[in-house]
């Protein structure tokens, strides 16, 4: 049988009772606590999770005063692909960032970070780059959409596309091209019909290069953050194409992972775009896949479902990276 021991306890009047010394629950750690057979209304001390916690017959409850739930993030859309036929660079998909002071696609403000409730679901969907002559896919979280970027021009076909986060490269005849959205990416690059040289692709922090007289168009920068806690750079623009590698270069991927042709797509999780078409120098490329970066207080836990993520403890916050899936977020 249990048993109440104390030193000194006091009745007074009504239904009040004094005690000489502070109330001590009974400390437990999370993995203790689990392990006790418990009933409505048992109180402990956690001391893993440094807080008092109550059973309310289905699960145990913690008692603490959580900080608001702020989240930054930096959030990228797919890049499009590379065109075909002297095919102008794909757009970066588009960046919008919430951390300290950086900055957003097309060098605008930082976004207002997101107030977010405890245990509820926020939709997440990380964009597929685009395949080549395929614009890439919006990536979504919660209330915030970055747009895929655009796919690049190609010859007599297939035109960039317009309300994209980075727009296309126009192809050798400069026609196609498109611009980006604001607060999320630039502009295409132009072609050059006296030479047959595509353009690059927009970036997020620059517009896509023009074709000169020997070259195709570079693809546009990237922006860098430190949402991390490390300075990378992503969302850059594809290669223009040019005419041929004999008589005419093409140009190179934009900083933060640009694709270019015959040499590589977009790189995965930065939104950059593919290369365009050189002729003699192989196929376009496609786009890079997007990426949601959230950062948060340490207080908190996240938990996924159908995402691939990881996370990490960065000074007083938790820093996930979610680069695969559709599915939901939330936060206890």
């Amino acid at each position: 049988m249990s048993r109440l021991k104390v030193d000194n306890i006091e009745a007074r009047s009504g239904n009040n009772i004094s005690m000489d010394d502070p109330l001590a629950l009974k400390s437990y750690s999370t993995t203790q606590r689990n392990a006790l057979t418990s009933v409505a209304g048992d109180m402990i001390y956690n001391s893993t999770t440094s807080a008092p916690e109550f059973y309310d017959g289905t699960e145990w409850k913690v008692m603490k005063d959580y900080p608001a739930l702020v989240v930054s993030y930096l959030i990228i859309g797919g890049g499009g692909g590379g065109g075909n036929s002297h095919g102008g660079g794909g757009g970066a998909g588009g960046y919008r960032n919430s951390y300290a002071s950086e900055t957003s696609g097309r060098n605008s403000s930082t976004e207002t970070p997101l107030t977010l409730v405890r245990n509820t679901n926020y939709t997440t969907v990380i964009g597929s780059g685009g395949a080549i002559l395929t614009s890439g896919v919006d990536t979504i979280f919660a209330t915030v959409t970055s747009k895929g970027g655009s796919r690049g021009a190609t010859t007599g076909g297939t035109d960039a596309e317009s309300n994209k986060g980075s727009g296309g490269g126009a192809d050798r005849n400069d026609t196609g091209g498109s611009a980006g959205t604001t607060g999320q990416g630039s502009d295409g690059g132009s072609g050059r019909n006296a030479n047959l040289n595509a353009g690059g692709g927009g970036g997020a922090g620059a517009a896509g290069g023009s074709a000169g007289g020997s070259t195709g168009g570079n693809g546009g920068n990237g922006l860098s953050s430190s949402i991390t806690g490390s300075a990378v750079t992503r969302a850059g623009g594809g290669s223009g194409g040019a005419w041929n590698d004999a008589g005419s270069t093409q140009g190179n991927g934009g900083s933060g992972g640009g694709g270019r042709s015959g040499t590589g797509p977009g790189t995965v999780n930065t939104g950059s775009g593919g290369g365009g078409n050189t002729n003699g120098n192989g196929v376009a490329t496609a786009g890079g896949s997007g990426v949601v970066i959230l950062r948060y207080p340490n207080d908190f836990t996240l938990s996924q479902s159908g995402l691939t993520l990881t996370t990490a403890t960065v000074g007083d916050d938790k820093v996930s990276i979610i680069t695969a899936g559709t599915g939901t977020v939330s936060f206890s």
